[in-house]
């Protein structure tokens, strides 16, 4: 099959549940020009080599055609991701202040004792049920309630949280032979809403500091300053949403993965010190991120020895580079003990995910805490129906029987 049809058959729903022989394909075709003028990348060290290249933008407005941006927040500027240097590295470094190290080196350890409570109490929650839905009982409450916590988002907003979030994450959804406008302008919609709403619970605690993270942003300057209103409503957007969607997908990934190789989760229950390894395996096996596509050349680039123009949309396969046989030995096997595992999983350069510290502690306590209190838990459904996002991968529902515990 024709290789300029890659992007259509990768973000094609059938695919969902498993595109790694799709991105096998790409990566052994290298550099794959699409039908739309995009070109797609699927191999490690040309991957690696593009996110520390500063002549690879991640801002939209540098792509010949920006059509409907994905990262646009109605009529608001761009989050840091989807910004350059030095804009990029401004806002992040206030983003990053009161979020963790150098200047709150233990907020996120400190976490520690509440993330570990709020798995057991959603594991004790388990008992008596013969079946439970592993997304919707624990992979979701617990990251959203943890992000939620650290930003001041009260409880009882979290159902509207995650209305908005649902409707953000389906405008990343680019099924073929589907209307993706309906869907990017209800995205929009969705991320205008969070946004005010934030910039108003932010703007509640201007002059009255209460320890959380907005709080921390309209009252705290640093050497930067502080962010202007529209920056703070999409940056807190941000923060919300990528602080508790990708670690949904982590952790469901990861306990999915854990029931099809009953091996490993023996082997984990044994020797539980061997988890923070193996979540770094899951990020590598089985990314909660898949793909970046909105990356643009500032001036013609080579990649692979073809020459991809300027403007054109460059989409990184991220996923397809964590499983290159060139960087990784015996690729497409689950290894809780791999050594060497410099993966994608939280991306690479000077985008790499800000969570990454919060995302590998949740993964690391919840995955524990599960293969500790559930005795014999067993898969209902394989493969489990997946989100429609090939952005943003992972199971919507995960239907888990015997899930008995002590």
């Amino acid at each position: 099959m024709s290789t300029d049809t890659l992007f259509h058959r990768i973000t094609d729903y059938a695919h969902r549940a498993d595109p790694y022989p799709l991105y096998a394909e790409l990566r052994e075709n290298g550099v794959a020009r699409q039908e739309d003028g995009s070109y797609l990348v699927g191999t490690y060290h040309e991957i690696a080599a593009l996110l520390h290249d500063p002549r690879i933008s991640s801002d939209v407005r540098h792509l010949t055609d920006p059509g409907d941006a994905l990262l646009r927040v109605g009529d608001l500027p761009p989050s840091f991701i989807g910004l350059d240097d030095p804009e990029h590295d401004r806002q992040r470094r206030i983003v990053m202040r009161p979020f963790g190290p150098p200047h709150s080196p233990g907020r996120i350890d400190a976490l520690h004792g509440d993330i570990t409570r709020i798995a057991r109490e959603l594991i004790d929650a388990f008992r008596g049920k013969d079946r439970i839905d592993f997304v919707d009982d624990f992979a979701y409450p617990l990251p959203v309630t943890v992000i939620c916590g650290l930003l001041g988002v009260p409880r009882e907003d979290v159902p509207q949280v995650r209305a908005w979030t649902n409707a953000v994450i389906a405008g990343l959804d680019f099924t073929p032979g589907t209307d993706p406008q309906r869907r990017r302008r209800a995205a929009g919609e969705a991320r205008t809403a969070m946004a005010h709403y934030l910039e108003e619970l932010a703007g509640s605690r201007r002059g009255h500091p209460s320890g959380d993270l907005l709080s921390a942003l309209v009252n705290d300057a640093g050497p930067e300053g502080r962010l202007t209103t529209p920056e703070l409503m999409t940056n807190a957007v941000l923060l919300l949403i990528a602080g508790h969607e990708t670690t949904v997908n982590l952790i469901t990934n990861g306990m999915l993965t854990f029931l099809r190789h009953p091996d490993v989760l023996a082997r984990l229950r044994d020797e539980p010190e061997l988890m923070p390894s193996a979540v770094e395996e899951l990020l590598r096996y089985e990314p909660p991120v898949q793909l970046l596509p909105q990356r643009t050349p500032l001036t013609d680039v080579e990649v692979g020895g073809i020459t991809v123009p300027r403007g054109a949309p460059l989409v990184l396969v991220l996923a397809a580079g964590n499983r290159d046989p060139l960087r990784f030995a015996d690729p497409d096997r689950f290894d809780p003990a791999r050594q060497d595992n410099q993966h994608f999983g939280f991306g690479s350069g000077i985008h790499n995910c800000f969570g990454a510290p919060l995302a590998r502690i949740e993964a690391r306590i919840a995955l524990t805490e599960l293969l500790r209190h559930l005795d014999t838990p067993r898969l209902v459904e394989d493969p489990p129906p997946y989100r429609r996002s090939p952005v943003l991968r992972g199971p919507r529902h995960l239907l888990v029987d015997r899930v008995g515990g002590g």
